[in-house]
């Protein structure tokens, strides 16, 4: 009895397995989909980053841009791209090295502080941005397009404060610029434009 208990637990493993790679996007699609949250003139050169059958992250396409993207997790719902200067991978690769050992976002946060603070870290030396493209809906392949989905931006300036940017720490207008995560390896500035 308990042979055809695990037997039928292996066979339902498996369908799940096979489904589940079945759901990964083919490269073309995964690329169309990461690129559209750099801007146009930026796309075609653009890195970006997928995954593969078994959902694990790989670099899909190497470019001689200045953007390196990341496309969206079918594994989430809705649709979120992401495309940053790349000036910003070693922060960005640090934290998805740090996630992939288990360590939770308040870890990888104080990791990556402290290796900053101490050189170890590289961080951009210029402003350097973040693009994302994101909404409820799921991309659409044959149309290159995603439905009711919205820009935001942030803009990574280290260790800058309110006082050296003259921003403030909360949107004053909807939209408005300001300055989240002051004084840190972190700060940067949020730009979301209001939707519609």
């Amino acid at each position: 009895m308990r042979y055809f208990k695990l037997k039928a637990a292996l066979i339902c493993l498996c369908f799940y397995l096979t489904s589940c790679a079945q759901n990964i996007p083919s490269k073309e699609h995964q690329i169309a989909a990461a690129v559209l949250a750099a801007p146009e003139k930026d796309r075609k050169n653009a890195s970006v980053y997928g995954f593969d059958a078994k959902g694990q992250m790989l670099l899909l396409k190497s470019g001689t841009g200045n953007l390196i993207c990341i496309t969206d997790d079918q594994t989430k719902e809705g649709y979120k791209a992401v495309c940053y200067h790349k000036t910003l991978e070693s922060y960005m690769e640090r934290g998805r090295s740090l996630r992939a050992q288990g360590k939770n976002s308040r870890e990888i946060n104080e990791i990556r502080e402290s290796e900053a603070k101490s050189g170890q870290l590289k961080m951009p030396e210029q402003p350097a941005t973040l693009h994302v493209y994101e909404g409820p809906e799921e991309f659409d392949p044959a149309s290159g397009t995603v439905d009711n989905a919205f820009y935001r931006y942030s803009i990574y300036i280290p260790w800058a404060t309110s006082e050296s940017t003259g921003l403030p720490t909360r949107p004053m207008t909807p939209g408005g610029a300001w300055i989240m995560d002051p004084g840190t390896h972190k700060a940067h500035i949020m730009v979301t434009p209001p939707r519609g």
